[in-house]
């Protein structure tokens, strides 16, 4: 036992905790924008598998991990813009449209993988780190935490980002007015429709990218099925967040210390089933559920479609 306060123990611990935490990050944030603005996000796991799967391809035929975020970005926004005609655009039941796309998307990106890399499974290289003077040093806390790529440093800059574009700008409040009350934000001149779809495409967004980081960086391969419920865990952070992008990043990193107890086990030779480390994240799920899911603020018109003078 003691090597679970081993520094080898503790480092593999938290750096893994980081990895396997801005995949939910950048999914919670975008889940919870499209929440704000009244729309349900269930396809957000699928978003992820197109982000995943576009984001490896690109990095892998262009060198470019940079590359790979962008396709992978774009790759949610792809699957956004199918979530947004149906469900914002149309007003389709927003469970079951997003619950097909999930399904869709695994099916598609596992065909897909199957013709293109079932008989090679290419690696792509380790991606570089960004190493924080100084900081980087601390025992401990400065491996896990100050020797990231670059992409996890912006994306907890983007939790503050979206903190500050809440609660202190028109958008920010056109978004709450849209899952809220939208009837009277169509009142004050502003497009409901337009503000939701705007909402959904950025989520489609910061989902792809989330999910071509677990690719590329997280893993570095793809394999079908590689989000392995992320998309279900970020919707549950964005639920019981109550609006606040900081409380994501929190609940991310809980959850993905529960991930990354695997690796950290193995690295300080602690034998315990892997089945066992899988479900805790899981565990967590329910746990915060229990204890916080009666106290989540949600929007009024969550997952109801606005119809222009429907009443």
């Amino acid at each position: 036992m003691t090597g679970l306060f081993s520094e080898v123990f503790l480092s593999a611990l938290l750096f893994g905790a980081v990895t396997a935490a801005i995949p939910l990050l950048l999914a919670g944030l975008g889940e919870q924008m499209s929440e704000k603005a009244g729309v349900l996000n269930i396809g957000i796991e699928g978003m992820m598998l197109a982000g995943a799967y576009l984001g490896f391809v690109g990095a892998f035929y262009s060198g470019s991990l940079w590359l790979g975020f962008l396709t992978g970005a774009a790759g949610g926004v792809a699957v956004a813009l199918i979530m947004a005609l149906l469900c914002v655009r149309i007003g389709l039941n927003q469970i079951v449209i997003g619950i097909a796309l999930t399904l869709g998307l695994e099916g598609l990106t596992a065909l897909l993988h199957h013709f293109q890399f079932s008989r090679s499974y290419p690696r792509l290289p380790a991606a570089d780190a960004t190493v924080i003077p100084l900081l980087s040093d601390i025992p401990v806390i400065g491996p896990a935490f100050f020797k990231h790529h670059l992409i996890v440093y912006l994306a907890v800059a983007l939790v503050f980002g979206m903190g500050y574009l809440y609660r202190r700008t028109q958008l920010g409040l056109n978004l709450q007015a849209a899952g809220d009350k939208p009837a009277a934000l169509d009142v004050a001149g502003i497009d409901v429709i337009r503000t939701r779809t705007i909402a959904v495409l950025t989520t489609g967004a910061l989902a792809g990218l989330g999910g071509a980081y677990l690719a590329n960086v997280g893993a570095g391969l793809f394999i079908p099925f590689i989000t392995n419920g992320a998309g279900f865990l970020g919707i549950v952070l964005a639920m019981l967040a109550r609006g606040r992008p900081i409380w994501v990043l929190f609940g991310a990193l809980l959850f993905g210390v529960c991930l990354s107890l695997t690796t950290a086990m193995q690295v300080a030779g602690i034998n315990i089933p892997t089945d066992v480390i899988q479900m805790l994240p899981f565990l967590a799920v329910m746990i915060m559920l229990v204890l916080f899911g009666r106290r989540a603020s949600l929007p009024a018109a969550l997952g109801i479609p606005y119809e222009r003078g429907a009443r």
